[in-house]
């Protein structure tokens, strides 16, 4: 049985929005509603955590009802950090492989999903990227660059990221004690010394976090 936690407790800082920019209207429909959709209509998967701030979940167990997400199990309510809402989450996770997605990716696709699923199956861990297409420079305190990052070693990640149920579980609990903070569950596995294979995914799974992702999102969605 394959697992979603959806991380849903955005706020609209950056984009200049008075409330979760998740539930900001992306070409008539919510982000966080596009982003349950591909989920819930995935074939494999059987399973949706949504995990939101307090003062969101009565908004998005409202949307859940309206579209009829019904592999949503459950609404968790998030933590302090996003790690914290992960933790959360996956208290809820009864698979025995579970993915977590940015709920600001609504534009992941079930191909995608598939296949992280599969390198999960056979590596264990896997986790969404894409090739860096830009030359990276390292900067000093002062701001001079130092040095050229190899760009063949170097990728951007994003989401799904997917493990087995029972180890990322085992992580995060581990992490708590040690008072380990990370930016995604990757990190977790990288500081326990685990690996997890790169599934390449597609430039198209943007997070939506600025006005000019808003515009970007737009065109996406024409394009298809």
């Amino acid at each position: 049985m394959v697992s979603t936690v959806v991380v849903a407790g955005g706020k609209g800082t950056r984009m200049g929005a008075e409330k979760n920019k998740l539930l900001l209207s992306l070409s008539g429909k919510e982000i966080i509603a596009r982003t349950i959709d591909v989920f819930n209509s995935c074939s494999a998967v059987d399973e949706i955590i949504v995990v939101a701030a307090r003062c969101d979940m009565d908004t998005i167990s409202d949307i859940i009802n309206r579209d009829k997400f019904h592999k949503v199990t459950h609404i968790a309510e998030g933590g302090a950090t996003r790690q914290g809402s992960v933790y959360n989450g996956l208290q809820c996770v009864s698979g025995d492989i579970c993915l977590i997605h940015d709920g600001a990716r609504c534009f992941i696709t079930a191909n995608e999903i598939e296949n992280v699923i599969k390198d999960t199956i056979r590596y264990g861990a896997a986790a969404c990227g894409v090739t860096v297409k830009d030359t990276l420079k390292s900067v000093d305190a002062n701001g001079n660059i130092i040095g050229t990052i190899d760009r063949e070693k170097t990728v951007q990640i994003q989401t799904p990221q997917a493990f087995r149920t029972q180890e990322i579980k085992d992580l995060h609990h581990r992490a708590v004690n040690d008072n380990i903070e990370v930016t995604d569950d990757c990190g977790l596995f990288e500081h326990y010394g685990k690996t997890v294979h790169l599934t390449l995914g597609s430039y198209d799974n943007i997070k939506i976090t600025s006005p000019e992702d808003m515009a970007i999102g737009e065109n996406i969605l024409n394009k298809r």
